[in-house]
């Protein structure tokens, strides 16, 4: 499975890569904070909103600290997606939150 760090996304989005995030925590946490522009699909959701996704795209996989974005990024993987998880999840960002 393909990883990435916190800071290697947030540097992308500084330099304004147009990045497809998906963020698999629940509703609550992501009312706290999360990284501009990712959807929230929570990880219990991912396999009936997949339809959604395109295959042609890659998507990096967020939750709290990694755990829940691996079993989606392994999911997703499984049904031909393109995804990379972002490891330490939110725990390890240190840039803008909306």
């Amino acid at each position: 499975m393909k990883t990435i760090t916190a800071k290697e996304v947030e540097t992308l989005l500084n330099e304004g890569k147009e990045l497809n995030i998906i963020d698999v925590r629940e509703t609550e946490e992501v009312a706290e904070g999360k990284i501009p522009g990712a959807v929230n699909m929570p990880l219990g959701l991912v396999e009936f909103r997949m339809h959604e996704l395109e295959k042609t795209k890659e998507y990096i996989i967020v939750c709290r600290s990694g755990g829940r974005s691996g079993r989606a990024a392994q999911l997703l993987d499984t049904y031909g997606f393109q995804v990379i998880n972002m490891t330490g999840g939110m725990l390890s960002w240190e840039g803008k939150v909306e």
